[in-house]
């Protein structure tokens, strides 16, 4: 019989730790590599009015599957012991509201349509909308694959989700579907995940049901709802300014250059998000142990994402003519500026995933009400001044939001902000130094594609060298994690 994680000794805990990341760095690579693939075809057929119509109504369905994802599965996650009635009570909620908001959206899609002089969005709205269901179907499956660390069945369904949803993609853009293939792909997608979900699963609802344990959950989860919300809300926000005020097309531009950068970090972040904060939880009665796992997770994702990311601004150009052609060469400033904010994606995630596992989410709440406030200044602030300065100000906010997230966790787990920023600053300044080796090579007269390829090989070569010759310790851990995968293989 399956040991639970709660029932794990100190060793089989981290072999099911370090087993969990494997298999949720496997899922999230996988499949957002496929994905990366299959947006390059589809990029390449339709315009980037589709996308920039897509990412419009994506904010709306974002919301929506915070309000049905939300609260109430962190709190399931993290609580010690859960039992069929608190399964079946929050699949029953979460079906409910995913019912009553595909009702709205529904009914206030000719209403979005008008406002952003759009008529097709209307008909996409409405269905697109399906995902808000498929969502609440499928949620308590993940949770359980959480609880119990079974990463391995979550990569399977999410490549069989990306396969379904890349064929049904490139088959309806070849076929001439435009921006119809964008949405009927998502809906493939979300249909096959289900199914898998459903059919590797055991568990199922049973006719359980209490308010009394959804009161108890919601005491937890609501705070962590209401951040998510908030978080979902504002870093959706630009694309429903700049549709408005600059059109589809702009937008189009705005979408596809933060989606290279948000589909690199979103790999390391989802995998950290998905496996650490059920790790945490295991040990939130022991803050030191906290802060030990927190600060390898930080230095080892940092030691990935900041090279990445300031490489990949410098060789944007050329990396977007290459791969999406020409007329997609206006979204180059967005990802140049988007990756500065992406950068530090890692650091507000193990921040804050430590907070929500020692159950504080009333101060995860706190955290990102003072970083909207924020938020919210500077967009307003920088409006007048023209698209570009306002992306700006996003990445500014981003540097601004990881100085507040790790400000409670000096009391909290004795890791200071200026603690953490003496072991990320290592990886800093080699990423920086990286980062003018690799603009040198650009300055030499040869064939573009040449140069971008002499970048990425002699900057990811100077950079492991450079780490390896100083001995910084997250490239020591990381050797010793693959070492130990190894070893458990």
């Amino acid at each position: 019989m399956t040991k639970s994680i709660k029932e794990l000794d100190k060793r089989e805990f981290k072999n099911a730790v370090l087993g969990s990341l494997f298999w949720r760095f496997l899922e999230r690579g996988g499949t957002q590599g496929i994905h990366f693939i299959i947006s390059i075809i589809i990029a390449r057929l339709l315009m980037p009015r589709d996308f920039g119509i897509i990412a419009l109504i994506t904010v709306f369905i974002a919301v929506a599957d915070t309000f049905v994802q939300g609260g109430f599965s962190s709190a399931l996650i993290q609580k010690e012991e859960v039992d069929e009635t608190d399964y079946s009570s929050v699949f029953f909620i979460n079906l409910i509201i995913a019912g009553f908001l595909y009702v709205i959206f529904l009914g206030t899609a000719p209403l979005i349509a008008d406002f952003y002089q759009e008529p097709i969005i209307t008909p996409v709205f409405r269905w697109l909308s399906l995902i808000v269901i498929f969502g609440a179907l499928n949620n308590i499956q993940y949770v359980v694959l959480a609880r119990e660390m079974k990463f391995k069945k979550s990569f399977l369904v999410s490549i069989g989700g990306i396969l379904a949803s890349g064929t049904v993609g490139i088959t309806m853009a070849y076929q001439g579907y435009g921006i119809w293939s964008l949405v009927f792909s998502q809906i493939a997608g979300q249909m096959v995940s289900t199914v898998i979900l459903w059919l590797s699963v055991c568990w199922r609802p049973q006719l359980l049901f209490s308010f009394f344990r959804l009161k108890i959950l919601f005491s937890f989860g609501s705070k962590l709802l209401f951040s998510g919300l908030l978080d979902t809300i504002f870093n959706n926000i630009y694309p429903l300014v700049i549709g408005k005020l600059y059109g589809k097309t702009m937008l189009g531009f705005y979408n596809r250059g933060q989606s290279i950068p948000a589909m690199l970090v979103n790999n390391i972040n989802g995998t950290i998000t998905g496996v650490m904060f059920p790790a945490l939880s295991h040990h939130q009665n022991d803050p030191l142990r906290v802060k030990a796992m927190m600060r390898r997770t930080m230095l080892s994702s940092a030691f990935i994402v900041f090279p990445m990311m300031f490489g990949l601004g410098i060789v944007a150009k050329p990396m977007i003519l290459l791969l999406f052609t020409e007329k997609w060469l206006p979204c180059v400033p967005f990802l140049q500026l988007l990756c500065i904010s992406f950068a530090f994606y890692p650091v507000h995630t193990a921040n804050l995933e430590a907070l929500k596992a020692v159950g504080r989410s009333d101060i995860f709440l706190k955290l990102e009400v003072i970083k909207k406030g924020l938020f919210i200044l500077i967009i307003v602030g920088t409006i007048p001044f023209g698209i570009y300065i306002m992306v700006a100000g996003q990445a500014v906010g981003s540097i601004i939001g990881t100085i507040i997230n790790a400000w409670p966790n000096k009391q909290l787990f004795h890791y200071s902000f200026q603690e953490q920023i003496r072991d990320l600053m290592p990886a800093l300044l080699l990423s920086i130094a990286m980062s003018g080796v690799v603009f040198l090579i650009s300055l030499f007269p040869i064939h573009l594609y040449l140069s971008l390829f002499l970048q990425i090989c002699i900057g990811a070569a100077f950079y492991f060298i450079a780490a390896s010759l100083f001995r910084l310790e997250s490239l020591t851990y990381i050797l010793a994690t693959i070492k130990d995968l190894r070893k458990k293989s």
